[in-house]
């Protein structure tokens, strides 16, 4: 009896997804994007990628490398404002995120890092200060080491030398399913991550519209590579050697990178500044913006 009811449920579902229309979740009040900034986009070889700049003209360059699964106004939308008062705030997506070019195939972590330097070629800034969260931490870990001399200080936050150091075959079949699931349907999926931000007061409601929009903005199976290349991410033996200004900013209830990676990151890099947030998660950096503003222009604006 349970065996049928499943069947039935899982082909309606099926039906529903094959047939049924594209609703969106009700939205209360006019709707309108957090902040107003457009970009441009910037050939690197032969490939297309999309960076937005914003901040007073001569200030002293700020690129923000953002994390799995959201793009760059995704995830900085609420620190861009008041950092762009002090530097020139550059915020690329990286490939298969926003408007940056979808490339097929498998890549590594270390292909972020050239294309970020690309971009930097590409608009004209030698040197910047590099700010990577998440996965964009991964990334500048990478362009700190292999190009010492285009970044003046770097800043980590959210991230690891070694973000799945444990359970590693459980963590690579959760992601190698995920993406099974969500290649039949990224609604649920996008829908689970638009919940949790609407439950946690993560974002405006006159701005639902707009982060739902860009959260089925996402190829299924590419979303999901870039999440195979942290999996295999290990800066350990290396991440020691590099000797850029670093500080490192610490979620201390983080679920996505636990905090004692994170440790582990600054004890490694031997981090010239620590900064904790205690009791936030992984989302902290929507949910404590002014922290994070406060850190990054104490940090970069101590010589």
């Amino acid at each position: 009896m349970i065996r049928q009811l499943l069947r039935f449920l899982g082909l309606a579902w099926l039906a529903w997804r094959l047939f049924g229309p594209e609703k969106e979740p009700t939205y209360v009040g006019d709707q309108e994007r957090p902040i107003h900034l457009p970009g441009r986009t910037i050939l690197v070889g032969e490939r297309e990628f999309f960076v937005r700049e914003t901040g007073p003209e001569g200030a002293p360059p700020l690129v923000l490398a953002h994390g799995w699964s959201f793009d760059g106004e995704m995830n900085f939308f609420s620190i861009i404002p008041a950092l762009a008062e002090r530097f020139r705030v550059i915020v690329p997506d990286h490939r298969n995120h926003g408007k940056s070019d979808r490339i097929r195939g498998s890549f590594e972590i270390e292909d972020l890092a050239d294309e970020i330097v690309g971009l930097l070629d590409g608009i004209g800034c030698d040197q910047a200060d590099l700010f990577g969260y998440s996965m964009g931490g991964l990334a500048a870990q990478v362009v700190a080491h292999r190009h010492p001399d285009r970044v003046r200080r770097l800043i980590l936050a959210g991230t690891a030398a070694r973000p799945v150091d444990r359970h590693r075959l459980g963590a690579f079949l959760v992601i190698w399913f995920a993406r099974a699931f969500v290649r039949l349907s990224k609604k649920e999926a996008a829908m689970l991550t638009f919940r949790y931000l609407q439950r946690n007061g993560l974002i405006e409601p006159a701005h639902e519209r707009w982060m739902w929009t860009a959260l089925l903005n996402r190829d299924p199976t590419l979303f999901y590579e870039a999440a195979f290349a942290a999996w295999r991410f290990d800066s350990r033996p290396w991440v020691g050697e590099i000797d850029t200004p670093t500080m490192v900013i610490i979620p201390t209830s983080d679920q996505v990178v636990p905090a004692r990676l994170q440790y582990d990151l600054a004890e490694r890099i031997d981090a010239d500044r620590v900064v904790e947030i205690p009791g936030v998660g992984h989302e902290s950096i929507l949910s404590r913006p002014e922290v994070y503003v406060n850190a990054i222009e104490g940090f970069l604006g101590d010589e």
